[in-house]
């Protein structure tokens, strides 16, 4: 068993760091990771079932989780494939029928407020743009949410139902684990699934048309 040490480490840097070393393994095999916060225990557990492994995972303090991935064959993958597979997370149950067109659209919501000037204009903007987004006949292929857009798929959002009629749509919706962590939200999440930065970048940068309301 291969034993990592990830505490104090951001977001995605342990889950990038456990798929390597599992690789390196070369046949089948455990991957012990110590991390600090259950953002990294979701986003390896997350990428451990992607990879067909089995995952276990247990608190040891107030601040400090080990993750036990294993796997019952040679991961013989490039780091480039392994950020990759990090990154494709499927949404289980969402209807075919609706997935989005072949054009990739990413609309990256980076505040609760749409434009600058009045906050209160601006959260009805951001509203309504949401809103808009579910009318479109051509739905977007993902909605990141990062920074203050963490705030609007955590309970309590005015756009929350909204984004749920995205994601039952086939929308991929996806919000920053670090931002959820920062502003202490995390456990208020109410659609869609904690994302990484690797993701983010990925999704951005493999995008026809970035929107940035």
């Amino acid at each position: 068993m291969l034993t990592i040490d990830a505490r104090g480490e951001a977001c995605p840097i342990p889950v990038v760091r456990t798929l390597k070393a599992l690789a390196a393994l070369a046949g089948p095999g455990s991957v012990e990771t110590l991390v600090d916060n259950e953002v990294a225990v979701q986003n390896l557990t997350r990428m451990g079932e992607g990879k067909g492994c089995a995952v276990a995972s247990e608190r040891l303090g107030e601040k400090e989780w080990r993750v036990t991935v294993t796997t019952d064959v040679a991961l013989g993958v490039s780091d480039a494939e392994a950020e990759s597979a990090t990154c494709e997370v499927p949404t289980p149950g969402a209807p075919s029928a609706a997935a989005p067109a072949a054009r990739k659209v990413v609309v990256a919501i980076t505040s609760e407020c749409m434009g600058t000037g009045d906050d209160v204009l601006g959260r009805k903007l951001m509203g309504s743009f949401v809103y808009s987004l579910t009318q479109l006949d051509e739905l977007p292929a993902t909605v990141l949410l990062y920074n203050g857009g963490a705030h609007l798929s955590c309970e309590g959002s005015a756009a929350l139902e909204d984004l749920r009629g995205l994601a039952a749509s086939g929308v991929e919706v996806l919000t920053c684990g670090t931002c959820l962590d920062h502003y202490g939200i995390a456990d208020t999440l109410a659609v869609g699934e904690v994302t990484n930065m690797y993701v983010i970048a990925q999704r951005l940068t493999g995008a026809s048309l970035v929107v940035r309301p």
